[in-house]
């Protein structure tokens, strides 16, 4: 019932294993002393009422004040100690589950639900472990204590709460086997509900301009629904048990009370024992109804430890290079480049090679939907080769730190988006304490600095979530100056200038030509003839495999003579016209 202590998680929470001693420790210490309060009520009714003793009353009273102050500091202290190990276990792997949903949405196309069951299920067990939660479970073997303690007082005591408590833990097994076929189904609809209602806002413009809105409103409301009616059979269900447990509970005490008045009667106990059983038996089934209160939460917590460890099991092993590589500035190679979307098993690309050296442009054209944009992808190591492989300076993608691979590149791509930040922000890929020259040298070179100058933040300006508060030629222009900042060794765009205007479009092909000086390299994806003009190298595409590579006049003389072989593309439309 407890979390398995397997995979990376595991490994992880071993590390607080003295911290799980001391709560152990405290626990013991706090069961012990809860022993107080019914040898208080004891010694009150066997010793000081016949007696009539106040000195003893008042010293009785003073010590149970004593020990309950020791019993809060206890209780204190094992709270805070579930807090400090829930909170470092999140530290620990926190930005390992972030890497691994990233690579996992990069490999197979997708992320868990709605790309956010990941972090919720790491909520969840962070705050199952600073909660009561597991207070309560260590607590569940001091049952046996309470009941040795309650047969040392009267073997019918012992024997009758040992059966009581057997039937509460046939009902917790029970609980816990409906809970467990439930907490999958929930989680699972609540992350299919939820990324519906995201994809609904993030689609909110064409949804309503297309007529959609009440059809995705229906269609969420229809998921909501199914959602509310599983919730409210597993809340019922819980409802059922929960009662169940306090009647019996209840039920329990009062045979307790009848057992110890029945050994008064009989004369083979005192009126003291008889309400010290039943605060005894009282305590040692508290841990139950705690458990019982907090087993959603456990339930809820141990899925999402299975799911985590099988994500980070799947996706998480991330290995480092042993050699830090130095920047390359001689060339990029493709070989026998299959490429699919992730999660895919059918290429969309293949038989792709070609080499470029430093000061080299490519202009990849093609008809639509022939694998320009997936070869896009591939170049920047957005997508994974099914086969064949990337070279940089010799040396394929995977051999370079990850951090350092991407300042490699720059990336344009077809629908530009910025992140909520500022424009000084997203221009320096959120990199902290980014030189301010570097980021105005970036939009310089993408010529949005008297752009950026005339907005009332400036550099400042927030651009709004998915940079909404910009324009299309807006966003595409420091979309540009986000590709070139850093000076990377290879920038990769595609349609660059689908929504430039004249000014723009002569910003783009003098920043094509400056990255051509510098000695790097250039790759467009484009239909624009103004483009082909700034290349020196051609690679056409269709139907998803390479066709021709080469130079520019040789190919766009290859593509216009072949036309009608190739379809009549529209790509070779522009290049004729």
């Amino acid at each position: 019932m407890m979390l398995q202590l397997q995979g990376e998680l595991g490994r992880a929470i071993e590390r607080y294993k003295s911290a799980f001693v001391a709560v152990a420790l405290l626990s013991a210490c706090l069961n012990i002393l809860l022993l107080g309060g019914s040898i208080y009520m004891m010694m009150v009714y066997d010793s000081v009422l016949p007696s009539h003793s106040l000195a003893t009353l008042f010293g009785l009273f003073a010590m149970l004040v004593t020990v309950y102050g020791f019993q809060g500091m206890f209780e204190i202290q094992r709270g805070r100690i579930l807090s400090s190990v829930a909170t470092g276990l999140d530290r620990a792997v926190s930005m390992r589950i972030q890497r691994a949903v990233s690579e996992m949405q990069l490999m197979q196309g997708r992320s868990p639900g709605d790309g956010l069951m990941a972090m919720r299920d790491l909520d969840n067990v962070r705050t199952f472990l600073s909660g009561s939660g597991p207070a309560a479970l260590i607590d569940l073997p001091w049952i046996l204590f309470f009941l040795v303690v309650l047969t040392l007082l009267h073997y019918w005591l012992g024997l009758t709460a040992l059966m009581g408590s057997l039937v509460l833990v046939v009902l917790t097994v029970l609980n816990d086997r409906n809970t467990r076929k439930s907490s999958n189904n929930l989680a699972e609809l609540t992350s299919r509900r939820n990324g519906l209602a995201e994809s609904n806002l993030r689609n909110a413009e064409a949804i309503t301009g297309l007529g959609m809105r009440e059809t995705m409103i229906a269609r969420w409301d229809l998921l909501n629904r199914h959602l509310l009616g599983q919730q409210d059979i597993a809340v019922r269900s819980a409802n059922v048990f929960g009662g169940i447990t306090r009647v019996m509970r209840q039920g329990l005490q009062s045979l307790i009370l009848t057992v110890g008045a029945l050994l008064v009667i009989d004369g083979d106990a005192s009126g003291g024992i008889i309400f010290a059983s039943s605060v005894l038996f009282g305590r040692a089934l508290a841990p139950v109804d705690q458990a019982i209160a907090n087993w959603k939460g456990l339930s809820a917590a141990r899925e999402g430890w299975k799911r985590l460890n099988t994500i980070l099991q799947q996706y998480g092993d991330q290995r480092t290079p042993s050699v830090r590589l130095p920047v390359p500035n001689a060339m990029l190679t493709v070989n026998h480049l299959v490429l699919g979307p992730p999660g895919s098993d059918k290429p969309t690309v293949q038989g792709v090679n070609f080499s470029l050296s430093a000061g080299d442009a490519l202009a990849v054209i093609g008809p639509s939907g022939s694998g320009k944009t997936s070869l896009a992808r591939a170049l920047v190591g957005a997508w994974l080769p099914m086969r064949g492989d990337l070279r940089l300076d010799g040396f394929c993608y995977d051999q370079w730190h990850e951090e350092r691979f991407g300042q490699l590149f720059g990336y344009l791509p077809q629908t530009v988006g910025l992140l909520d930040g500022t424009i000084a922000e997203n221009i320096a890929r959120f990199q902290e304490r980014a030189p301010s020259e570097a980021i105005r040298k970036a939009a310089r070179s993408a010529g949005v600095e008297d752009l950026i100058s005339r907005l009332p933040k400036g550099f400042d300006t927030p651009v709004g979530p998915e940079g909404q508060f910009l324009s299309a030629g807006q966003r595409q222009r420091i979309g540009l100056a986000r590709a070139l900042y850093g000076d990377p060794f290879v920038v990769v765009m595609d349609e660059p200038n689908s929504n430039l205007d004249e000014a723009g479009e002569a910003s783009l092909l003098s920043a094509m030509s400056s990255v051509r000086a510098r000695g790097g390299i250039v790759i467009a994806i484009t239909h624009r003839p103004s483009l082909l003009e700034m290349t020196n190298k051609v690679l056409f595409i269709a139907d998803g495999k390479m066709v021709r590579f080469g130079s520019r006049e040789a190919v766009l003389n290859s593509v216009v003579h072949n036309a009608p072989r190739f379809a009549a593309t529209s790509t070779s439309a522009s290049v004729t016209g």
